[in-house]
């Protein structure tokens, strides 16, 4: 299996806090675990405004735990466009496409993400 983490689960395992027990073993036992750069633009983007303080960069925690950087492509894009409007979160709506486009299983807490169908996996 290979699994897109949602950033906030990305934060989470990094500050070593409670996932469930089907997030962490899908993470520990994934084929791959992708960190989508989006994710690193939306925790920089709440760092410059004060609402998160996380203790180490995107790219540190990626490489200490032998994660993938997943950069956004155009296919993403085409992906994006296809989307319903569920919801306007511009960084999940990324996830989401990135998700179907490269056949990824996403790590998540957030029920935003059920209305659009991707195989998920509950943080």
């Amino acid at each position: 299996m290979r699994v897109l983490l949602d950033t906030h689960v990305l934060i989470w395992w990094d500050e070593g806090r409670r996932l469930s027990r089907a997030a962490s073993d899908a993470i520990k036992m994934a084929d791959q675990v992708y960190v989508s750069a989006v994710s690193a633009w939306e925790i920089a983007l709440k760092t410059s405004l004060g609402r998160l303080a996380p203790i180490r960069t995107v790219a540190g925690s990626v490489a200490e735990n032998g994660f993938e950087e997943l950069p956004v492509r155009f296919e993403h894009a085409v992906a994006l466009a296809t989307l319903p409007w569920h919801h306007r979160d511009p960084f999940d709506r990324m996830l989401i496409a990135q998700a179907s486009a490269e056949r990824l299983t996403i790590v998540t807490r957030d029920a935003a993400f059920d209305d659009y169908r991707p195989a998920l996996i509950r943080a």
